[in-house]
């Protein structure tokens, strides 16, 4: 089971509801998370279940951000909108740089995000389960 997080920017939010509908088949059975708005418009429109974080302007993007920094996250599609300014830019820029640092896969448009996704129904994520077997322990001593 693969942890999916599911962000879309306000004018890709139906984009992703759509995408999410088309591989409903691939993302159940999987752990998802979303940003608020995002999430329930998926539950709304599928069958499946999705924790919501807050909005991402209100730190969604933050929560799933340290998610990743944790390694807890397998894969991020994030479905943004180039031509708009967002205020929370600082944190888009963190999440993408903590998805780099951790070599964890992020689409950021909707041809990536079917790659990825359909990577994930061919069982090419497998790769995955081993950095969490061999994920190192906290040490207390540190």
């Amino acid at each position: 089971m693969l942890k999916i997080a599911l962000i879309a920017h306000d004018r890709k939010k139906d984009e992703m509801v759509n995408f999410v509908t088309a591989y409903e088949h691939v993302f159940h059975g999987h752990k998802l998370y979303a940003t608020g708005t995002t999430g329930q418009r998926i539950m709304d429109n599928t069958k499946l279940d999705v924790h919501r974080f807050m909005s991402g302007p209100l730190g969604g993007d933050q929560q799933i951000g340290a998610l990743v920094a944790e390694n807890e996250m397998d894969l991020i599609i994030f479905l943004r909108d180039p031509l708009m300014a967002q205020p929370h830019e600082p944190d888009i820029i963190a999440l993408l740089r903590l998805c780099d640092v951790q070599g964890i896969p992020c689409a950021t448009n909707i041809a990536t995000a079917e790659l990825l996704v359909r990577a994930v129904d061919r069982g090419d994520f497998a790769w995955r389960e081993l950095v969490h077997k061999y994920k190192p322990g906290i040490d207390a001593n540190e």
